[in-house]
């Protein structure tokens, strides 16, 4: 069973939100949160596998939660991954809260079968975000910065062996591991492995991010 949190500052959207997930077998909503100063007592009762974030709540927003939630100290099992909710495509809070190690986003207007099968490619370690969202996202929103995090994501990628720099820059293109193994011809195992040592490296939350460090380092 793929434990849910969600959490939205709307009662409609949440009751909407639990009855899709609800709906579907292998789905199951433990709790509800209507802010994000909720969700660290709700993670650590129910440790959900995914939280289903409002990006825009009065309160503690789905930004601030996301960046307290993945720096805090991991519970047995590892954080949750965290999935953003979204009404534009284009939108500075979700930019950071990828940058923050968000698994994705989704759009609010997303189709209820859309909904269940990201809940369950995010519960399985896959990001939900495209090489070609991203680049939107990125091109669309400016949030400075931008030298910076080039010198940063250069340095951080230099800290990579040859093998696994190459690994890195077909992540950042979108690349599943299967299309890895055949383009740098290795098996999917040892891909898998190679993702894993980059993550651990560069202290990374999930392939979203290396995604983005890749983008910030291109010329």
């Amino acid at each position: 069973m793929i434990k849910v949190l969600v959490v939205d500052d709307d009662p409609m959207v949440r009751a909407g939100l639990s009855m899709i997930l609800g709906g579907a077998g292998d789905i199951g909503v433990v709790a509800e949160a209507g802010d994000g100063s909720e969700v660290p007592p709700l993670v650590a009762e129910h440790r959900p596998d995914v939280v289903l974030m409002d990006i825009r709540m009065p309160g503690v927003d789905g930004l601030t939660a996301t960046e307290r939630l993945r720096a805090a100290p991991a519970p047995s099992g590892g954080p949750p991954e965290v999935v953003v909710l979204t009404t534009f495509h284009a939108d500075a809070q979700v930019l950071r809260a990828l940058r923050a190690g968000a698994a994705g986003f989704l759009l609010k207007d997303i189709p209820p079968g859309d909904l269940v099968a990201a809940i369950r490619r995010v519960a399985s370690g896959e990001p939900i975000l495209s090489p070609a969202v991203t680049r939107q996202l990125i091109a669309h929103v400016a949030d400075g910065g931008a030298g910076e995090r080039a010198e940063r994501a250069r340095r951080l990628l230099g800290r990579l062996s040859e093998r696994e720099r190459e690994v890195a820059l077909c992540v950042g293109r979108g690349r599943s591991n299967a299309e890895i193994a055949g383009e740098l011809y290795m098996s999917v195992p040892t891909v898998k492995a190679h993702v894993s040592r980059i993550l651990t490296k560069l202290d990374l939350n999930n392939r979203v991010q290396v995604a983005l460090l890749v983008y910030d380092a291109a010329p």
